[in-house]
């Protein structure tokens, strides 16, 4: 579980987050997505530290970073806010450049870092996921069914936090398993390590709070930026059997908000870095040296 990676915090403007960091090269970071943490990533991590310095942070609110309270309209759990996060870590570790890639809410966060930070991104792979703003505004019962949390996950405090708090290690193994490939298996420490920090009530509650600030001051951003394009090269790469392939264009979409995309999916639902990690490595190594 990344034991070879350093782990040490890293205070940023609006947080404290653990950050993992090993190897040699480029910097190359990766962001995780909801409702895991920086261990997402071990599949594939160790291989990629062969060619990159990488590092893998636990964005705020998730696993062992800080939880801040959330501020007005849900702020400090906004892309903007959490993207700052991961300029103060890199610049601390010497950086002010680098290559970034996210899975699910990571890629989210990663969109918004090419868009306030080009200066910072080199390149940019983002996994399973389609723009927020794109999202929303094209929701239709079948995505409110498929991406029902979307919406469960944004309503008012404090109750999808005592609904999930009943039984969390439940909510987040189904989730995996409804996300997930038929023939995907997980790592059976990485679970554990995501059942210990998704426990904790705390970390339940700043969960929600990412998806209310996506819900709303997220989007106030998109809205602002829509037209303007990411600059730098971008990669997508997503689940065939998953639900942004069957219901997105997922390249035409992107490349409606950058300006060069390339991608391709892999044979797995939405974990690809823990279900193809094989592929991962290898594609992420192409696009990056």
């Amino acid at each position: 579980m990344l034991d070879t990676f350093t782990r040490q915090f890293i205070k940023t403007a609006g947080a404290e987050i653990l950050v993992r960091s090993a190897g040699v090269g480029e910097p190359l970071v990766l962001l995780h997505g909801y409702p895991q943490t920086g261990v997402m990533w071990s599949r594939v991590a160790s291989q990629l530290a062969n060619d990159f310095f990488v590092v893998c942070p636990d964005l705020r609110g998730y696993g062992d970073s800080s939880k801040p309270d959330a501020g007005l309209n849900h702020e400090m759990y906004s892309k903007r806010a959490m993207a700052q996060d991961i300029i103060d870590v890199m610049q601390n570790l010497g950086f002010n450049e680098f290559f970034v890639a996210g899975h699910d809410r990571g890629g989210r966060v990663a969109h918004r870092l090419a868009l306030d930070h080009p200066k910072s991104i080199k390149r940019i792979c983002v996994m399973d996921i389609v723009p927020t703003l794109h999202m929303f505004d094209h929701t239709d019962q079948n995505f409110a069914t498929g991406y029902y949390h979307w919406f469960f996950l944004i309503q008012g405090e404090d109750l999808p936090e005592r609904m999930i708090g009943a039984n969390p290690e439940y909510y987040l193994r189904m989730k995996l398993g409804q996300w997930s490939g038929p023939e995907a298996i997980f790592d059976p420490q990485a679970i554990s390590e995501y059942v210990r920090c998704f426990s904790d009530p705390r970390t339940i509650h700043s969960t929600c709070e990412d998806y209310r600030a996506a819900a709303g001051i997220d989007l106030d951003h998109d809205r602002v930026d829509q037209g303007d394009k990411i600059k730098c090269p971008l990669l997508a790469l997503w689940g065939d059997q998953g639900f942004i392939h069957k219901n997105f264009d997922v390249l035409s979409v992107w490349k409606e908000y950058a300006a060069t995309v390339s991608g391709e999916a892999l044979n797995c639902g939405h974990f690809l870095p823990e279900e193809r990690p094989d592929e991962v490595i290898e594609s992420l190594t192409r696009f990056f040296v």
